[in-house]
């Protein structure tokens, strides 16, 4: 499954220097938070499911349940277990040990509602995983909504009732100016001859950066490729 899912292993490839820093960072996070996963497992805005089989072969939990929109854009891929409005999550109250929820809340016109509604499906002691973007292009257009700093993400958190609130940075200065590198390559318009170009000249670079990266204090370090962390009800 792993050779042919990106996000499990992804790889310094030229058609993928775009997305190499964010799948790596939030892969290597999650792999740090899943030993913490029990009971019944939602994953909030699961859209492919692509780390279904990570959690359910490394962790605990007795149960997987993907949510999602029903009309979201991967649901010619595979369809979620369970659909929902992007507000009200249709579950009873502490039906689930764990959840997260990956690059989603900055589609949320409002989170508060979404993370209120995660805190009420976990049971007592549940955890939460999440990680947000802050240095990516527009993307989902209309339906980008936010770019969260560390000092929203813990006031979000805390009126929700969640404590233990451990909010970390994807990445720091080295892994920001990678990331950029890439998407800059792949993303701004070019012709075919000119990326093929810029690929083997920016590859080297992005893999030195990201090699020397160090993750700052979030609520203190300027810059910042995303935000990851876990919480507990």
């Amino acid at each position: 499954m792993a050779d042919h899912n990106p996000y499990l292993n992804p790889k310094l490839t030229g058609n993928y220097l775009d997305r190499y820093c964010v799948h790596s960072s939030i892969l290597s996070a999650l792999e740090q938070a899943i030993p913490r996963f029990t009971g019944k497992f939602l994953d909030v805005g699961c859209g492919r499911m692509p780390y279904r089989d990570l959690i359910l072969n490394a962790s605990e939990i007795e149960e997987y349940v993907g949510l999602d929109l029903d009309d979201n854009a991967y649901a010619d891929h595979e369809a979620p277990d369970a659909n929902w409005d992007g507000k009200t999550i249709p579950f009873g109250d502490e039906q689930f040990g764990s959840a997260m929820a990956t690059e989603v809340l900055e589609h949320c016109p409002n989170p508060q509602k979404v993370i209120d509604e995660v805190y009420r499906v976990l049971t007592k002691g549940g955890v939460f995983f999440f990680t947000v973007p802050f240095l990516w292009p527009l993307h989902n257009m209309p339906y980008d909504e936010y770019r969260y700093t560390p000092f929203a993400l813990q006031r979000i958190f805390e009126t929700a009732g969640f404590r233990q609130i451990e909010i970390v940075p994807l990445g720091g200065w080295d892994a920001s100016l990678a990331q950029m590198l890439g998407l800059w390559v792949n993303r701004r318009p070019l012709s075919r001859p000119q990326r093929l170009l810029l690929r083997g000249v920016v590859r080297p670079a992005i893999k030195f950066l990201l090699s020397r990266d160090q993750k700052p204090d979030p609520m203190t370090g300027p810059m910042i490729t995303g935000l990851c962390g876990t919480l507990v009800k």
